[in-house]
């Protein structure tokens, strides 16, 4: 009779675990990098690609966009301790995106006589883009010519703006532009005015006149209102300059805007809120 072989145990279950490394892998930081450059390079192209197809007058717009507010920055800028443009002087140091006598201001745009080409939407020429710059100097000169001009000067403020050059004469305690409650101009205020039309005549280029007034009332009885009390006030400071040799041709608005656009406005009565905007277009 035959044996039965003895059945052999069962044999042990081996599993291998085997790591595939690749050569030269380091993780995913690489990618973080790699995306970070990239924006960095479409970010910069982008600024190129605007510093190209973009006039002097946009970029110029574009970088008032990004700075700070108006309302912040009159706070503490050029003038007396009392608050903003109670003025000692035409080229004192302010605290406008465009800073009157500093020549750090041009920083902040691309420079006046960059122009560009046809393709990169430049319209302007070098003349034009220079008028605002022989209207400041002009004005400095003539403003320093006397001394009861460069008393004066202490009321004048150039600001550079978007549609040109502005020049403000402003109201204090001690100095008006007109007689209380008129459309009269002060002796003081028709001398000023006479040395910005010799100032500006030469230069051309379109004007605007803005009026303004604080919030004082009319007195009862008294007719009439701020609106056309500003309105008025701005017609005869172009009649002014007419008489001093500026061509009617070259005024293209005449604007009151009463008591709504006030200079000090935690104090609508303030007499820094009377004034008479003057804008020289480029």
């Amino acid at each position: 009779m035959a044996t039965r072989k003895k059945p052999e145990p069962p044999r042990p279950i081996i599993v291998k675990k085997i790591t595939m490394v690749a050569a030269g892998h380091h993780g995913g930081a690489w990618k973080v990098a790699y995306a970070d450059f990239v924006t960095a390079m479409m970010a910069f192209f982008l600024l190129l690609w605007i510093l190209g197809a973009t006039t002097e007058k946009q970029r110029r717009g574009i970088a008032d966009y990004f700075t700070p507010t108006l309302v912040k920055t009159k706070q503490g800028s050029a003038g007396s301790g009392q608050g903003v443009l109670g003025g000692a002087s035409l080229t004192q140091v302010d605290n406008y995106p465009f800073k009157a006598g500093q020549t750090g201001a041009k920083t902040l745009t691309i420079p006046r006589d960059a122009t560009g080409g046809p393709k990169e939407g430049a319209t302007k020429t070098p003349a034009k883009i220079k008028r605002s710059s022989r209207a400041r100097e002009a004005l400095e000169k003539k403003l320093a010519s006397t001394e009861s001009l460069r008393r004066l000067a202490r009321q004048v403020r150039m600001v550079d703006t978007t549609q040109g050059v502005r020049i403000d004469m402003v109201d204090d305690a001690d100095f008006s532009m007109f007689r209380l409650g008129t459309t009269i101009l002060t002796p003081q205020a028709v001398e000023l005015l006479a040395a910005i039309a010799q100032a500006i005549g030469p230069t051309g280029g379109p004007l605007t006149i803005r009026g303004h007034t604080d919030a004082l009332p009319y007195r009862q009885g008294i007719p009439g209102n701020n609106w056309s009390l500003s309105a008025g006030r701005a017609e005869a400071t172009r009649q002014q300059m007419i008489r001093n040799d500026v061509e009617s041709a070259r005024f293209k608005r005449i604007e009151g805007v009463a008591d709504t656009e006030l200079l000090i406005p935690t104090d609508p009565h303030d007499p820094r809120n009377r004034r008479i905007s003057i804008t020289l277009a480029d």
